[in-house]
């Protein structure tokens, strides 16, 4: 057997246990006969804040800040960011409801992404890196804990699984347009950006993670909104968002976002769909909750 084929699948299970673990009650119950203070949502938590952590280092690194005041400035300022989401998670604190500083603050990702394709030159500046890198990190990040739903009062309502099928649904996506891509692929997506990327591919993903979105519809009507629609939204911004990281890679010479998981590169080059994704869902309840 492939010496980096085991490697790869050994990581690539220790890595879906362990979002497994954080981001459903089976955390929990895991801990409970040892350490029943250990709650679900600090597992969460714990998962979200060590991938925001590694992210900003792994993007720093892409990036190749200068050793200058802002390479500096950018750790404080995304952990302030980050820290504001982190008092709302604790304190119940998303309601969903339509807020201007959370449209402003989503807005500021699809500009930053934007910027990256359009201008990546401006990129190039040390102030545009670090604004760059606390956008594209701190904001996903804080809005992806606002996902799930828990009680810290009422021990009856257990952590719910929008994070996890999340996860599943991202990596339906990506399974099923490269399996349709690598069978039935002609058309390149972004040949110069992504080149195993195609038109086939992208259109076998959205209508195979539709029909998982509607069995997670069916099987968990607990979840917010509906899950074809947050399938069809996974499907299409999925792809996007690692197109996003492998530009950014390109933009700076660089290959993999690190080596953290063996076989399989850096937080980053693993969590650039959800990156993305998070936000977009985040959106997606506020706008289900109010129409």
């Amino acid at each position: 057997m492939d010496k980096n084929f085991f490697q790869r699948s050994l990581s690539g299970l220790v890595y879906v246990l362990v979002i497994a673990i954080c981001t459903t009650p089976l955390g929990a119950y895991l801990f409970s006969s040892f350490l029943p203070e250990v709650k679900q949502q600090y597992l969460f938590y714990g998962l979200i804040t060590f991938f925001f952590a590694v992210g900003i280092f792994e993007c720093v690194r892409i990036m190749k800040f200068d050793n200058s005041i802002y390479k500096w400035l950018v750790f404080p300022i995304a952990a302030f960011i980050y820290y504001t989401f982190t008092k709302r998670f604790f304190y119940h604190g998303f309601f969903f409801h339509v807020n201007l500083s959370e449209m402003l603050s989503l807005a500021l990702i699809p500009i930053a992404a934007i910027t990256l394709f359009k201008f990546p030159k401006e990129l190039y500046f040390e102030n545009g890196k670090l604004i760059f890198t606390v956008v594209y990190l701190a904001l996903p990040f804080g809005f992806a804990l606002g996902l799930p739903k828990f009680s810290t009062l009422d021990p009856e309502k257990s952590f719910t699984l929008e994070v996890f099928m999340l996860f599943v649904l991202i990596w339906s996506s990506d399974t099923f347009a490269y399996l349709t891509g690598k069978f039935f692929g002609k058309h390149k997506m972004a040949p110069k950006i992504s080149p195993k990327k195609t038109w086939e591919g992208f259109a076998g993903g959205v209508v195979l993670t539709l029909v998982l979105g509607f069995f997670v519809e069916q099987y968990f009507p607990e979840l917010r909104g509906n899950w074809m629609v947050v399938g069809l939204l996974v499907s299409i911004f999925a792809p996007l968002g690692d197109l996003v990281e492998s530009q950014l890679k390109r933009s700076f010479a660089v290959k993999d976002s690190g080596n953290i998981i063996p076989g399989h590169g850096g937080v980053l080059d693993r969590l650039d769909s959800f990156i993305i994704c998070a936000p977009v869902i985040y959106l997606y309840f506020i706008l289900e909750k109010l129409f």
